[in-house]
């Protein structure tokens, strides 16, 4: 299992890293981004810490912890300078928060992120053909998500990704350790959103490459 999208007590996470990172070991997992919610009151303080504890404890705790941010509700005007200055910091996942039907995102939000130097759209909400389309051309990834509430659209992005053949990433959007799942599980939760066995294994190929293509960075 691989998750490209999780909270610490930086945001609005129940654990430190550290913790985060060990239960994500246990569980079986071979790698994991701390995707912090951030705007610009907080990347500063954020990704300098969250690549610190990465770089320590990656190699103890045999599990790949990579550095990330997620930028969370901002004005669509500012994602591309976050993302750009995200980067700079030291950020080697970028994910932007994107316009899910259970939080009032700003509409505008999904199209600019596409726009920007992002991996991953998460939890996109019911995202646009055009946008689709538009994620396909620039790489950028839709995340399913498994996380109640994020989840009750997987089902129109899985059927857009398809017609467009945009990649798919899983991810738990954990803030507690009861959120972090198992494989089959993810698997199941995949399935349920009307995807094939077939694009399931791609999905999770997917995680697998832009996690070897980070740590070649």
């Amino acid at each position: 299992m691989i998750d490209l999208h999780t909270h610490s007590i930086f945001s609005d996470g129940e654990l430190v890293p550290s913790e985060l990172i060990r239960r994500a070991s246990v569980a079986g997992y071979q790698a994991i981004a701390i995707t912090d919610h951030a705007d610009h009151s907080n990347i500063d303080f954020i990704i300098p810490r969250i690549v610190k504890v990465c770089e320590k404890i990656s190699d103890a705790y045999s599990i790949k912890a990579i550095p990330g941010i997620e930028i969370t509700h901002v004005p669509p005007e500012s994602i591309h300078e976050l993302a750009v200055e995200a980067r700079k910091m030291g950020a080697k996942i970028v994910v932007v928060h994107g316009e899910t039907i259970v939080e009032p995102v700003v509409s505008g939000t999904n199209l600019a992120a596409i726009k920007s130097p992002i991996d991953i759209l998460a939890h996109p909400g019911l995202i646009t053909e055009e946008e689709v389309r538009l994620c396909s051309e620039k790489s950028v990834f839709l995340e399913i998500s498994t996380r109640r509430g994020h989840s009750l659209t997987n089902g129109h992005v899985v059927k857009l990704a398809r017609k467009f053949d945009a990649g798919l990433v899983l991810n738990t959007d954990t803030h507690a350790p009861q959120d972090l799942v198992s494989k089959e599980m993810a698997r199941r939760i995949a399935a349920g959103a009307g995807m094939s066995e077939k694009e399931i294994d791609t999905m999770f190929e997917n995680s697998k490459n832009l996690v070897e293509k980070i740590l070649k960075q």
